[in-house]
């Protein structure tokens, strides 16, 4: 999920941006401190959007840098158990996919890739033995994060595509028709005694 943040640091401004303006050197800074950013109460950091407050700076002996306590806002992701995701399949694996999902990668067990029995095919895809679907790198897919592992500077998100309304684009467009296509022929059948009764 996008959050809209606002922080208040201490933000220490190396030495090298010294000839800039404070308020240029302290906006230069945040973005380079801030640039691939995770951390797991925060999110991920997609980008430092405004600088609205940089008090006095202080040097401290010995660093040589200057800290300058700062208020900004921060625009960030991030990932929510049960939380629905876009992503483009990035690569498929004998036991998975993984999705880009724009600012992190969630990865999709074998199991979890459509509602069908599932295997890893030479042609670098998954495919699905009754329903013939297959997933290859690039498809577009709706999936759901049903698991969050914070180990690392990187979560670990566990996604799944097996529930109605999820999977592949295309999967989820024949579904919806096939629907549409299920719930005119009940309504038909329904008519048919009506008219035989009059």
């Amino acid at each position: 999920m996008f959050y809209l943040t606002e922080v208040e640091d201490h933000i220490r401004v190396d030495p090298k941006l010294f000839g800039l303006p404070t308020a240029e050197a302290v906006d230069k800074q945040l973005r380079e401190t801030y640039a691939d950013y995770y951390d797991k109460v925060l999110g991920r950091v997609i980008a430092v959007l405004e600088v609205s407050k940089i008090e006095e700076g202080v040097i401290i002996p010995g660093d040589g840098a200057a800290y300058y306590n700062s208020k900004f806002k921060l625009l960030t992701w991030k990932p929510e158990l049960q939380e629905l995701v876009y992503g483009t399949i990035s690569e498929i694996t004998s036991f998975g996919a993984f999705i880009d999902l724009g600012s992190m990668r969630g990865m999709i067990h074998i199991s979890q890739t459509m509602d069908d029995y599932v295997s890893f095919s030479k042609a670098n895809s998954l495919l699905g033995k009754t329903s013939k679907r297959s997933l290859k790198s690039k498809d577009l897919c709706l999936a759901r994060i049903v698991a969050i592992s914070h180990r690392g500077n990187e979560p670990k998100i566990g996604l799944t595509m097996r529930q109605p309304g999820l999977g592949k684009l295309e999967w989820i467009k024949e579904d919806k028709i096939k629907k549409q296509k299920e719930a005119q022929k009940a309504i038909k059948t329904e008519e048919k005694p009506k008219k035989g009764k009059k």
